[in-house]
């Protein structure tokens, strides 16, 4: 299975240009936003969880990075509430549930096999520090070698003057939206930006974003580094 996996290109999904889709795991439907391989693969997924659903211990082949979008993730690191961002690292083990349902953004087989830190943040408690330009802030979850993953707010009015990323770049927008003379990006808007392509100047009307920098680096179909794919759950989708 193959969508909007040349990372070499860019990609844009808005609310509504695809809907959720059963996944083969019952009670549990998904968003494809890229994708290489079939059930094992290098993905980036918007997952819906209905309630009261619970999964087998299961262990990350390829490692997990997820923000919770809605919802109550729990395993046994606790039960993580809405605005907190979860990396589980390649190996690591894990059996979730979720007794009221959740919505999670999810990315798997995206990171280096060396890299086993795990991280669980609620963002909506640490204070954000200034950003590059004036009007933004970030928090940084997680930096290894070239990748960084974070969100990034900025201020009604704040401008992102052109620019680019040497390692590409990957968002989801949160909340506000994201705008300049030919694009919009609402809150919902995926987007994936390859390496060292440069972005329009953005006016923010107020937005808040997760981004993860610097991991398309030597990657023309996504699939990165070649760690143990035939673990991982399902349930991650």
């Amino acid at each position: 299975m193959r969508i909007r996996a040349d990372c070499t290109q860019a990609a844009v999904v808005r609310p509504g240009d695809v809907g959720f889709l059963p996944s083969p795991m019952p009670g549990v439907e998904r968003i494809m936003l890229d994708r290489v391989d079939g059930e094992v693969a290098r993905a980036t997924s918007l997952v819906r969880y209905a309630p009261e659903r619970r999964f087998a211990k299961h262990v990350q082949g390829g490692g997990e990075e997820c923000r919770i979008l809605g919802g109550v993730f729990s395993d046994e690191t606790g039960d993580p509430p809405t605005g907190t961002s979860v990396r589980n690292p390649i190996g690591s083990r894990h059996a979730p549930s979720s007794d009221g349902g959740r919505t999670t953004l999810v990315k798997l087989h995206a990171f280096s096999p060396d890299n086993r830190r795990a991280v669980v943040v609620d963002t909506r408690r640490p204070a954000f520090m200034p950003a590059r330009w004036p009007g933004s802030a970030s928090l940084a979850l997680h930096v290894f070698g070239t990748e960084r993953t974070e969100p990034v707010r900025l201020a009604p009015g704040a401008r992102e003057p052109l620019h680019g990323h040497d390692g590409g770049e990957a968002c989801l927008v949160l909340d506000g939206e994201l705008a300049d003379d030919e694009e919009r990006h609402p809150a919902g808007t995926g987007s994936r930006r390859p390496v060292g392509s440069p972005h329009a100047t953005f006016r923010a009307q107020g937005c808040l974003r997760w981004r993860k920098t610097g991991h398309l680096v030597g990657r023309p179909d996504g699939s990165g580094h070649r760690a143990d794919r035939t673990r991982t759950s399902a349930a991650d989708a």
